[in-house]
């Protein structure tokens, strides 16, 4: 029977699991690079709406898109900073977002909405750099094989989880009382 899992999953994963090493390098890797192309563009002084087709990097840029990249990408560091389920989530969210920016600005390409100055790299980039970004947050969390001993398998598996560590509790404690008297203790 499936039921809707009621857990905190931030709960569940210690500050240094080797999970939040993935989601804090995820984050922080592409809040610098996003940080980086907004840097570049405010530098050229370039009009914040401007649409002349001014490049950083390859990308069309202006003046709003390179405040918004320099916005979410100490947005990434924050999520970096914090590690955890955070950056694995806010690693998601964003990279929903981007996808969802790059099939936006793909409509407006050759219209008057075109407020960020987009052309078809950019639209590229917001889809690689959303699905990297959802991949990185995903990465440990979503999945048909995760191992036992993950703390999102555990959250959702909560009973089978449970027979399992009271079968590896029974056993180190049948293991200790088995006949050997405990180190230290003469028998």
């Amino acid at each position: 029977m499936m039921r809707p899992v009621n857990a905190r999953l931030d709960e569940h994963l210690p500050g240094d699991h080797r999970l939040s090493k993935v989601y804090r390098v995820g984050a922080g890797l592409t809040g610098l690079l996003l940080v980086a192309f907004g840097i570049l563009g405010l530098i050229d002084r370039i009009g914040f709406f401007d649409t002349g087709g001014d490049t950083v990097l390859a990308l069309n840029t202006n003046g709003a898109l390179s405040v918004l990249s320099i916005c979410i990408g100490l947005l990434l560091f924050a999520g970096m900073v914090i590690g955890g389920t955070f950056a694995s989530t806010l690693n998601i969210v964003l990279g929903v977002l981007f996808i969802a920016s790059g099939f936006v600005n793909l409509a407006l390409l050759d219209t008057k909405m075109n407020f960020l100055a987009f052309h078809i790299p950019n639209v590229l980039f917001s889809f690689v750099v959303g699905v990297m970004l959802m991949w990185f947050g995903m990465y440990g969390r979503v999945g048909s094989a995760l191992p036992h001993d993950n703390p999102y398998w555990r959250a959702r598996h909560p009973e089978q989880a449970a027979r399992e560590q009271r079968a590896r509790t029974s056993a180190s404690a049948s293991g200790s009382a088995g006949g050997r008297p405990p180190v230290g203790r003469p028998a």
